[in-house]
């Protein structure tokens, strides 16, 4: 049995170790947070079932967030799961409940075809399978607490989940993210995450803040997995934003502002895997992060043209 009961499972999404789903087990109850996309369902199943659970043994689905990489399987996860109910934030359980906005969005970015190819049908979740998790909402799992906080910065739609017994939490994208290949003798690399429409840099320094103040022991990130080190990862966060506020800072203005920031997240990402440790080429080191540079890119520049209007 994993320690606490805590079951690290890889969705699958995008490539191998990328993407996690967690099963938290708890005297033979059970509770999923995040789902991945609807192909990740026959993983999480399996994983069930190497726990020896059934579908009938699962009370909860608590999502971080709406983004599809998190939550595109939510809906049709539900539909195996004959006792659970859904956990999401107050702006993500409408879009539980009636994901067109989740799948027009979505689609705009990718094409139909290849968000079916990504994502399949977005299933909806009746209403009175979902639970809205205000902060502070606490989610019971066979007598162990399950709390959730608002923790907007990467998106405002996104909470966390502290878990006394493991004096954990599952954060989502809020904490960063991991890559495991970048990770050498002087333990993870981690680096912000961006969504490309809501960042908020002060936001995301008061979440991470907040998640820090219950001194925790670990840390079980979407992208990827459990890490410790919690004290040092949140300082490198923390003096990251700042960075990536001034870098965008002094790329706005440009005629050629989203490739000129590129190319800065790029240099300064490989500047610190560099000083990590990071074993990897320059090229594969941006061969993993290229996605995230890019997100990364188009939400600071969302951030700056907000700040012009307010």
């Amino acid at each position: 049995m994993p320690e606490h009961g805590i079951h690290t499972i890889d969705t699958g999404y995008v490539r191998p170790r990328f993407d996690a789903a967690y099963l938290v087990v708890e005297q033979g109850r059970a509770a999923f947070i995040d789902c991945g996309t609807n192909h990740t369902i026959p993983v999480l199943l399996d994983a069930l079932a190497q726990a020896g659970l059934a579908a009938a043994d699962v009370d909860w689905l608590i999502l971080t967030h709406a983004h599809l990489d998190h939550a595109g399987g939510a809906g049709t996860l539900m539909r195996h799961l004959p006792h659970a109910r859904l956990v999401a934030h107050p702006r993500a359980a409408p879009h539980m409940v009636d994901p067109a906005r989740l799948v027009a969005g979505a689609t705009a970015v990718y094409g139909e075809a290849e968000f079916a190819r990504h994502y399949g049908e977005l299933v909806p979740v009746p209403a009175e399978r979902v639970v809205v998790a205000a902060d502070g909402h606490v989610v019971e799992l066979a007598g162990r607490p399950l709390r959730c906080i608002d923790t907007p910065g990467h998106a405002r739609h996104h909470l966390c989940v502290w878990d006394a017994r493991s004096r954990s939490w599952f954060t989502g994208d809020t904490f960063g993210l991991s890559y495991r290949e970048l990770d050498s003798a002087r333990g993870p690399f981690i680096l912000p995450t961006s969504s490309p429409v809501q960042f908020e840099p002060e936001a995301m320094q008061g979440s991470i803040a907040r998640m820090l103040a219950e001194s925790p022991r670990a840390m079980y990130l979407t992208h990827f997995g459990r890490v410790e080190e919690v004290e040092r990862l949140a300082a490198e966060l923390h003096e990251q934003i700042d960075a990536m506020v001034s870098l965008a800072q002094a790329c706005d203005g440009r005629p050629e502002r989203h490739r000129a920031l590129v190319a800065a997240l790029a240099g300064y990402y490989l500047e610190r895997a560099q000083a990590h440790g990071c074993t990897l080429d320059d090229a594969s080191v941006l061969g993993l992060l290229g996605m995230d540079i890019e997100l990364n890119a188009q939400g600071l520049e969302v951030w700056l043209e907000r700040a012009r209007l307010s």
